[in-house]
């Protein structure tokens, strides 16, 4: 959407220049439509601007102020009740010389101060400057979509929408933070806290306000929670299954407002099939056939074409498709890492790059199925949880049916599962120093749900999905993530998420006449992947070999580079079975050298 940058400067002292035009610079990928930058003693904001929805005019350039120029905004998103905000704040008296979203955002603070977050639907991250209070007030989107990073340097605090921008301060980001890095490496997980792996760089957590002062800032405060209902007990399935349609629906027509070029990113799940039935029945009644964008591959093990080609012909939407291979991502794997700013667990991420460099030729925009998963209890990892839950409940014989069903639609998973948690547990043992525990999967089934939504995986999958979609100046719109959906699905009980085995037991429900059945009914579980185990057994051994065998590798305090060269030489041997730790370790080793060792 947009990249937003500032610096309030503490205690005495005015805003550098020189360093907020650096600054958003590095973000002109967000925002190749125009450039903005206010100074005004100790602050200095900066906006890149992506003219993507309305006013696409000069007038909505940023920072923005206020009639009396006493407020500032630096915003990056999109309110998609923006008209009737606008309506509700002109009765109010408040007078509009914009159609933007970041001029309702600002009369909405100037009416209800902090408490204006709890009116917009959408997603953000801003700063506004009270230039009377002098403070700096900074939100993040309930569930944390778009991105907000800052730090505590040379007297100054500093924010911006990626960490890149933030880097370009020579004393920040001097070296790796350990605890973050153990973390990711022994566990795959990043995101799931309001640190960074760069020492000292933070981000604002999602539902999340910050102000800061001249004299400092108190820890950010929570102003939204998300709490999963623990329940059990067969509610109305016909009542939810249409309740949650009729929202899905209303946030998919939300989301189309706006007249510009909007695609739909279609893997043929069940989620991004959904998005794009409800969006084609949307734009025919405008006269619009919707444009796809998907990605496929040569290997019949990844390849979902045949259930894209079922979306399509039931849609007549245009299709447009690209085939990933190893040699295009080692050549992309630079660039993918710089826009990433930090390592990245799957090489699922480098199709999505893909589809948003297709989908950039095109559109401005895409609606994406992300967040389904971790609400729903879309993942199959997720069924344990469910079944210990029952148990500890003393619910013996429903937990025996979930065990048969899981069973049933889903033993291969379990197998394979059971086998890579072996694996992964001696491959951590390549890991040195403290490795904190994270535990994904630890407690009852709502338990698990709310830790993902906010913690362990939605957020990492939303740092990906904006780097990706913004490297190639394109927007992501997240239907799914609609708040009012994120608080219906919250309080439906369990067994209206997993039942039998099937999940999202609700939304395949709701879907029925909506979405073809071979979709609909699908158990296995895909989305955008790459056949990452295939390619680091094959064309991509090589540069893994060069990365493990390097002196520079060998002097990293984080693994045992002699045992992580044998156990990879033992799987590419066909003597052990892969796991992700390879990649992750060959990740951070790129990191290090792109990021960490020049900064060093």
């Amino acid at each position: 959407m947009c990249g937003i940058v500032g610096q309030l400067v503490l205690r005495g002292g005015e805003a550098d220049a020189a360093l907020i035009k650096t600054m958003v610079e590095r973000l002109r990928h967000r925002g190749p439509d125009g450039e903005g930058i206010y100074l005004s003693g100790p602050i200095g904001l900066a906006h890149r601007r992506l003219a993507v929805a309305t006013d696409l005019s000069g007038e909505g350039r940023q920072p923005m102020a206020n009639e009396e120029g006493a407020l500032w905004i630096d915003f990056d998103g999109e309110i998609y009740n923006r008209p009737e905000l606008r309506e509700d704040l002109q009765a109010l008296g408040h007078r509009f010389i914009t159609a933007t979203d970041a001029e309702v955002v600002l009369h909405a603070y100037e009416e209800w101060g902090r408490d204006c977050l709890h009116r917009f639907n959408g997603v953000w991250a801003f700063a506004i400057w009270d230039e009377r209070r002098h403070e700096l007030f900074c939100a993040r989107d309930r569930l944390g979509v778009k991105p907000f990073y800052y730090t505590f340097v040379g007297g100054s605090f500093l924010f911006a929408s990626e960490i890149k921008a933030l880097l370009v301060h020579p004393a920040v980001g001097r070296r790796p933070n350990d605890r973050m890095l153990a973390a990711f490496l022994a566990w795959g997980v990043a995101d799931h806290t309001g640190e960074t792996m760069y020492d000292g760089i933070f981000q604002l957590p999602p539902a999340h306000r910050l102000t800061v002062t001249e004299r400092g800032a108190p820890e950010p405060e929570r102003y939204w929670d998300l709490a999963v209902n623990s329940a059990l007990g067969r509610a109305d399935d016909d009542t939810a299954a249409r309740e949650l349609k009729d929202i899905l629906a209303d946030a998919v027509r939300l989301r189309l407002r706006d007249r510009v070029p909007v695609g739909t990113c279609l893997s043929g799940g069940i989620d991004s099939s959904t998005i794009a039935a409800l969006a084609n029945d949307l734009l025919r009644a405008e006269g619009i056939r919707q444009k796809t964008f998907s990605v496929c591959f040569d290997d019949p093990r990844f390849d979902e074409s045949e259930h894209i080609d079922t979306v399509v012909a039931a849609t007549g939407a245009v299709n447009r498709r690209v085939t990933p291979d190893a040699e295009e991502l080692w050549e992309d794997i630079g660039r993918l890492l710089y826009m990433q700013d930090e390592p990245f667990a799957s090489l699922s991420i480098y199709a999505q790059y893909c589809v948003m460099r297709l989908a950039s030729n095109e559109v401005k925009a895409v609606l994406d199925g992300q967040g389904a998963d971790e609400q729903l209890g879309g993942y199959i990892a997720y069924q344990m949880p469910y079944i210990k839950g029952l148990l500890r409940r003393g619910r013996i014989l429903p937990a025996l049916r979930e065990a048969a069903g899981g069973v049933r639609h889903h033993r291969s998973f379990f197998s394979w599962a059971i086998r890579q948690a072996l694996v992964r547990s001696e491959r951590r043992g390549l890991l040195l120093g403290d490795v904190p525990e994270v535990l994904r999967y630890a407690g009852s089934l709502d338990e698990v749900l709310a830790r993902e939504i906010t913690a362990t995986n939605l957020p990492l999958l939303l740092h990906w999905g904006d780097r990706n979609s913004m490297a190639f100046s394109v927007e992501v719109r997240v239907p799914f993530l609609d708040h009012r959906l994120a608080e219906y699905i919250a309080a439906l009980p369990l067994d209206q998420k997993i039942r039998g085995g099937v999940t999202k037991y609700v939304l395949r429900r709701a879907i029925r006449g909506l979405v073809p059945d071979t979709i609909r009914c699908r158990m296995d579980k895909m989305g955008f992947v790459t056949p990452e185990e295939a390619w680091m057994n094959d064309e991509l051994a090589p540069h893994i070999l060069d990365l493990f065998s390097a002196p520079e590798f060998a002097r990293r305090p984080y693994w045992n580079a002699e045992q992580v060269l044998q156990k990879y030489q033992e799987f590419l041997g066909g003597r052990s079975e892969y796991s992700t730790e390879f990649w992750r370790i060959a990740c951070t080793e790129i990191w290090l050298r792109q990021f960490g060792d020049e900064r060093a």
